[in-house]
């Protein structure tokens, strides 16, 4: 039995996913229904937008879009679907991911995307961010979510560090 996506893991390409299996661990961990897919807004345009306008029919809640480089897959998306677009910015090789950020951060009025630290931090925020905005919905994973928070408040509470 196929279960329907509900969320998108999207980049531009697969040296992107060192990063972005972290969005792609936490939904599985949540058992959130998703899709991983490079689709590139440089190299393969046309199935980009294709896939930002089938989004919303094809019932996805969120698309998490990674943005290497040049950074314009979030923002290009945000502008073709009404599906919220979380941007995750990825480490680039000359400027560390601060171009990506800087990307994202400054769509223009009216394409907002929603934008997440640089790196596996980001993307697993990201994704975290997603289960809160399923949760809204759902009462069994806003209990799954409400455990998960405790657990890392717990662990955070329980480390103790070297003397000063």
């Amino acid at each position: 039995m196929t279960t329907q996506a509900l969320v998108g893991v999207v980049m531009g390409s697969s040296s992107d996913w060192d990063t972005m299996q972290h969005a792609v661990q936490i939904l599985q961990q949540f058992g959130i229904p998703h899709e991983a897919r490079v689709v590139s807004a440089h190299r393969m345009p046309d199935d980009m937008f294709a896939y930002a306008e089938a989004s919303q029919a094809r019932g996805l809640k969120a698309i998490i879009a990674g943005a290497g480089g040049a950074a314009h897959l979030p923002g290009m998306l945000a502008a073709k679907t009404l599906v919220p677009v979380l941007g995750v910015p990825v480490a680039s090789r000359h400027l560390q991911g601060v171009d990506s950020l800087h990307s994202i951060v400054q769509m223009p009025k009216g394409i907002p995307v929603a934008t997440f630290a640089i790196g596996a931090a980001g993307a697993a925020n990201a994704a975290l961010f997603a289960v809160a905005m399923l949760a809204c919905e759902d009462a069994a994973l806003r209990e799954r979510l409400s455990a998960f928070r405790a657990e890392q408040t717990a662990m955070a509470r329980g480390m103790s560090l070297p003397p000063a």
